[in-house]
């Protein structure tokens, strides 16, 4: 529309219109539709937005050189340092710690340009500290937990601990954390069925026992009858010979006729088979009826090991602790069945170990098993006691290392007062342990008397 309507701008004239004189009209309207009394005005703000960083700047200044003036020396620092050092570790000494700043400053000093030094670990503030050696965190474990299950399976009748000969309405429930002792009932099993197979043995072994002492004592009656037969056939077959030698002898004066002598001679000869069949008939009683007795007597030592293991099942339903120690943990409830072959399912009683023979499971990683050693001393803190120290030795190292941590498993004997024992230090907390070199002197520790874990009396 440049060639119809042009704008009017302050200090030049109108515009003017086009040969027809719509032109003319249109600016009118045009005119009439601006804003009179509006003048240009300048914006306030820029005035305010440049005092604000002016005042920004200045406080920036301020700052900076109240920062530079107050920034603490060198010797300020170094005191500092030790003294966090000597809180983090109650056992390095002020010249240990002078020596570890200094040694810190230098590797500080000739540390390149462009990179960030980085803090001590624990264990290698330890380490230089000279009177220790390493500083590490395990897990305290017992030397011995044990899982008490039942040999047979069975319902448990009754879940409490008493004494032998005592009544288990007597014993009082079975619960953690209590102490027993060696040979405590914990709990029975029903042995209805385990009281039926010992009556059904001991029937048995009756039995056997009465079939045996029978064929003990028909065999010598029988060989004595087979053996006085054949002493009879035998004189009977002694006589008939006689008798046929008397008369061959007359037979050759013509005293006894040929009838008689054929007689005595049949005689002789039927004797003689007598004889011969007796004979085999004692032997035949004598091998056999051995036999029989031996039968006999594999019979009754058959019963007798069914028996024993019967006893041996019932004897079972009653479980004892096998050591003296604290319970750790309940795995079953009175009602139910538990079975000890059981892959699922309820197939222990319960967990027990001895509280007062703890140990700390670490995992030194293979850069810092050249630090430790074999009964080396060590200073035990539980991380819920850490005002609480106990004196400990390296029990072991295992002769096999961890690929996948790069670690060998270390294990550390606790010196536990008697008692403490399952007082603070428990089963799966964690520890710090603190290894000393081998000609460290290690700082007494002295605990306060403490009372005994609750247990069955």
């Amino acid at each position: 529309m440049s060639d119809t309507l042009q704008k009017d701008l302050p200090g030049q004239e109108p515009a003017r219109s086009a040969p027809g004189g719509n032109g003319a009209a249109l600016s009118s309207k045009v005119k009439s539709l601006r804003l009179t009394g509006v003048e240009m005005q300048r914006p306030q703000g820029s005035s305010k937005t440049a005092w604000l960083l002016c005042l920004c700047l200045l406080g920036t200044t301020g700052y900076l050189a109240w920062d530079r003036f107050h920034a603490p020396t060198p010797e300020e620092s170094r005191q500092k340092l030790v003294s966090y050092l000597r809180q983090s570790s109650p056992d390095l000494t002020a010249e240990n710690a002078e020596k570890l700043w200094k040694s810190i400053e230098d590797g500080i000093n000739d540390t390149p340009a462009g990179t960030v030094p980085t803090a001590p670990r624990p264990a290698e503030t330890s380490a230089r500290s000279g009177n220790l050696s390493l500083d590490s965190k395990g897990y305290i474990v017992p030397a011995h937990q044990i899982l008490v299950s039942p040999k047979v399976g069975g319902m448990v009748r009754y879940l409490r601990i008493h004494k032998p000969g005592q009544k288990p309405e007597e014993g009082i429930q079975l619960e953690e954390g209590l102490r027993v002792e060696k040979g405590d009932i914990l709990a029975v099993l029903e042995s209805t069925d385990y009281e039926a197979d010992v009556a059904r043995c001991r029937a048995i072994l009756a039995a056997a026992e009465q079939k045996l002492l029978t064929e003990r004592k028909n065999v010598p009656q029988e060989i004595e009858r087979a053996q006085a037969e054949l002493s009879e056939a035998n004189s009977q077959c002694d006589y008939a010979k006689a008798v046929l030698e008397r008369n061959k002898m007359l037979a050759k004066n013509g005293s006894v006729s040929p009838i008689e002598l054929e007689k005595s001679q049949s005689e002789y000869d039927a004797l003689r088979h007598r004889v011969s069949k007796l004979a085999r008939a004692l032997e035949i009683v004598r091998g056999p009826q051995v036999e029989r007795i031996k039968v006999a007597e594999a019979d009754v030592n058959s019963a007798r090991a069914d028996l024993g293991k019967a006893e041996w099942r019932l004897e079972n339903c009653t479980i004892v602790a096998p050591i003296t120690g604290t319970l750790l943990r309940k795995n079953v409830e009175e009602g139910n069945i538990v079975n000890p072959v059981a892959f699922n399912g309820s197939f222990s009683i319960c967990d027990m170990a001895d509280l007062s023979n703890l140990e700390v499971d670490l995992s030194i990683q293979e850069r810092d098993i050249s630090r430790v050693f074999k009964d080396q001393k060590c200073i035990v803190r539980a991380e819920a006691y850490p005002d609480r120290n106990y004196r400990g030795y390296v029990s072991r190292l295992m002769p096999i290392a961890d690929r996948a941590k790069g670690a060998v498993s270390v294990r550390v004997k606790i010196s536990v007062p008697a008692d403490e024992e399952g007082v603070y230090l428990k089963p799966e907390m964690g520890a710090i342990v603190t290894f000393y070199a081998a000609d460290a002197q290690v700082p007494q520790v002295e605990l306060p008397a403490t009372p005994q874990a609750p247990s069955v009396r």
